[in-house]
């Protein structure tokens, strides 16, 4: 996968700094279930100097059940809402099934496939925040034959820090390389999750994801 680094004009961004370099470059060795095709995408502008991102759908059968995106940004001057210069800011929407709606624990269980995520691939991060939303779609006249539909989102944002690190570490200073590997390859189990992909058995290992490649898990 080859993630496409974007400074934007106006924000005092120049060539983009080594150590958010190296984090882009940490990205493209996420690895990622067959299931889940990912690709760059535009960064959004104006939110920091130095940004790159993804995007994601996950496919079973030719049908896609989830989507998602990452965005990595940087600010080497540092963001006090981020406390530190990094920020990773996720989005994941999966269809579910429509009694699952009314269950007034599917917020809590959504945002915990998220957190379990990140512990579960070593992702050590601060300040993270964000929302769970539940949607409901119903069909009326001609399109009634359709029946309802149901989707859960899951938006959030956090600081990734080096294994171990602190913050402050993850900064410009360089005494700490930010490997976005696993944070990337946690959003990936949380589409997986939200879809109802069992997870991968242990023991079998999955390859970097590539454009256009879903061959299966090694």
């Amino acid at each position: 996968m080859v993630v496409r680094q974007e400074s934007h004009p106006g924000t005092g961004a120049g060539l983009a700094p080594p150590e958010f370099s190296e984090a882009v470059a940490s990205m493209r060795a996420a690895r990622l279930r067959p299931e889940v095709f990912c690709e760059e995408m535009p960064a959004p502008q104006r939110i920091a100097p130095f940004a790159a991102a993804l995007s994601a759908d996950v496919t079973v059968d030719d049908t896609d059940l989830g989507t998602g995106r990452i965005i990595l940004l940087h600010d080497p001057a540092g963001n006090d809402a981020w406390d530190g210069t990094f920020r990773c800011v996720a989005y994941a929407r999966a269809e579910i099934e429509v009694d699952l709606i009314t269950d007034p624990l599917l917020a809590d269980v959504g945002w915990s496939w998220l957190t379990d995520a990140l512990d579960a691939h070593g992702a050590a991060y601060t300040a993270i925040s964000g929302t769970v939303t539940r949607v409901a779609t119903e069909s009326f006249g001609g399109m009634a034959e359709e029946g309802g539909t149901a989707q859960i989102e899951v938006r959030a944002s956090w600081t990734p820090l080096p294994a171990g690190g602190t913050a402050a570490a993850a900064g410009a200073d360089g005494e700490a390389t930010l490997d976005v590997a696993a944070h990337v390859e946690a959003w990936a189990e949380l589409l997986c999750t939200a879809v109802g992909l069992p997870p991968v058995p242990e023991g079998v290992s999955v390859m970097p994801s590539r454009r256009g490649q879903r061959g299966a898990g090694r």
